[in-house]
């Protein structure tokens, strides 16, 4: 009886699921198919810089392009066309990325003149060639030899290419060697003419590379051993922001978002000070976030209040009836602590399904353990614990991974982390600060999106660079300094994209804006407008708001959304 009754809630339950998720768009099964599609000839040209990698992707955009020329606009629907607008995008993209990839590669052998050899080696392992054993021995002597002769040209007066360049250049080698072992391997030990010619000159090849390799990282990039890796980046240019906001749906230039991020700064320092006054410190903000930053929790107290946040803020949410909250949500989110070293480039806290937790660990230098304290206070904590688990990352993910998932396709930093930061906007609206040290606590963070803005941009524009974003940080922020240093390296030494510092402020302005279009117009209530966007799927904020408005009557629509006119 106990197990028929469960099978008939578990069959309401998805029934109630598939019916919220609204009409289904024509275009699913293409949009998944892209990604099934990349990801497979991803795994099978796995060297990321190789000729093969590269051609085969040229021609895989073209066929995408194709299918995409093939489907009728005019007979799709609302949903249908939000998926072919959005695949079109992703697609123009992706050549662009590969157009610029290609550059990159150029300019990299120019310096690395035996890569392409070591990369013909993988692709024609993958391409399930029999290997003549003698002539690889001798393309793997000759890449020994080029790469001391790439090494010794480091020495030469004037012979150094830009750090940049060059931390990608350590990062190829890398990778390169990590196919060189893939290819002993998989010969060793199975075929003995392979060992018997190619053993010894892969093994100078792998000393070779790896002598270049240290000479570019201490020398050109100084990252000397022992020593944190140093913020270096790779500015991409006015050219390149404005491709990345075509492809985000910004119809924004640069320039003006940053006057953006400069009018919210506007804000915060205005907020800020009242907030000084009211603790008592005047006009001296900074004081009195210091004395924010010293209400912290003594070691092994973080998690407890961390969880103590999370329950508070999904209260909050429920007793205002601001959106749905499932359940099964609230049960599986879980707490996990972030190593020492990822605080170097991660030094608040992180989160999604597990939040994981920025503290002090015993290992740290007295001084490090004081500012990972002191920057990870309970009212800076209090202000972005709900940015991680509900209503933001975490929930994010739950409603992702169970409505619209073919538009994970289409993630996007505007409106993953977007959402989560027009939650901070929107709580500090209905009154979520308790005191003027909640008020700095949430304010800080606000006023940390508006300096992302400010010097991701300006870096990218080649009118800041990593020392003075670092200095911004902690002169305009008040970060601690190795937090801000945290802050700039993942920024621009990580794999994020450029605009992803940028995705926060803006896209919860977006988020912000379509509220003011469509919950204060009384076109919508708020737990309709938020269930509707979290349903959505993964899009471009101009995405989110052709679903709940109209999309476009023609493909290929260029942006057009003022929304911070």
């Amino acid at each position: 009886m106990r197990s028929s009754l469960l099978f008939v809630v578990a069959c309401t339950v998805l029934s109630v699921s598939v019916r919220a998720q609204g009409p289904e768009s024509e275009l699913r099964s293409l949009v998944e198919l892209h990604g099934i599609d990349r990801a497979a000839l991803a795994r099978r040209h796995d060297c990321a810089t190789s000729p093969d990698r590269l051609e085969r992707m040229a021609e895989f955009h073209l066929e995408a392009r194709a299918r995409l020329a093939a489907v009728d606009y005019e007979k799709l629907s609302n949903e249908g066309r939000i998926d072919h607008q959005l695949l079109a995008d992703k697609v123009r993209h992706e050549e662009r990325e590969l157009a610029r990839l290609v550059a990159r590669v150029d300019a990299m052998d120019e310096w690395l003149p035996y890569a392409d050899h070591l990369r013909r080696m993988h692709d024609a392992r993958r391409r399930r060639e029999p290997v003549d054993a003698r002539a690889t021995a001798e393309v793997l002597a000759r890449v020994a030899r080029e790469a001391k002769d790439a090494r010794a040209r480091l020495d030469a007066q004037g012979a150094r290419p830009p750090r940049s360049l060059a931390l990608a250049m350590v990062r190829e080698i890398e990778a390169l060697q990590g196919d060189l072992r893939d290819w002993t391997r998989f010969h060793e030990g199975y075929e003995p003419l392979v060992s018997w010619w190619c053993a010894q000159p892969a093994k100078a090849a792998q000393a070779a590379l790896a002598e270049h390799a240290r000479v570019l990282r201490e020398d050109v990039v100084g990252h000397k051993p022992g020593t944190d890796e140093p913020v270096v980046g790779d500015p991409i240019g006015r050219a390149a922001l404005l491709a990345h906001l075509e492809r985000e749906r910004i119809a924004y230039a640069p320039e003006e978002l940053v006057e953006i991020a400069r009018r919210e700064f506007a804000w915060c320092d205005e907020q800020m000070l009242a907030a000084s006054r009211e603790m008592g410190f005047g006009d001296d903000w900074k004081a009195a976030m210091d004395k924010v930053k010293g209400l912290h929790v003594e070691p092994g107290a973080q998690t407890r209040l961390i969880v103590e946040l999370a329950e508070e803020a999904i209260a909050f949410l429920e007793q205002r009836d601001l959106l749905t909250v499932p359940e099964l949500a609230k049960e599986i989110w879980r707490v996990e602590m972030m190593s020492a070293e990822a605080q170097k480039t991660n030094p608040f806290f992180l989160g999604g399904e597990a939040i994981i937790v920025s503290y002090p660990t015993d290992a740290m230098e007295h001084a490090d353990k004081l500012m990972s304290m002191r920057g990870n206070n309970r009212h800076f904590a209090r202000a972005t614990v709900h940015h991680e688990v509900v209503p933001g990352h975490h929930l994010q993910g739950y409603m992702t991974d169970r409505h619209n998932r073919h538009r994970d396709e289409f993630g996007t930093p505007f409106w993953t982390e977007g959402w989560a930061l027009y939650w901070e906007m929107r709580m500090w609206d209905l009154g979520f600060a308790r005191g003027p040290e909640d008020r700095i606590g949430m304010l800080f963070w606000r006023m940390h999106r508006c300096a992302r803005i400010v010097f991701s941009l300006s870096f990218h524009l080649g009118t800041m660079t990593p020392e003075q974003c670092v200095d911004f940080l902690v002169e305009r922020v008040n970060h601690e300094r190795a937090n801000a240093q945290g802050e700039v390296r993942r920024s621009f030494n990580g794999n994020y994209s450029p605009l992803y510092q940028v995705g926060y402020m803006i896209g919860g302005l977006q988020l912000r804006a379509l509220h003011k279009e469509l919950v204060a117009a009384g076109r919508m209530n708020e737990r309709e407008f938020h269930d509707a966007i979290l349903m959505g799927g993964t899009l471009p904020i101009e995405g989110v708001r052709w679903r709940l408005t109209k999309a476009p009557e023609a493909p290929d629509a260029k942006p057009a959304w003022r929304f911070a006119d």
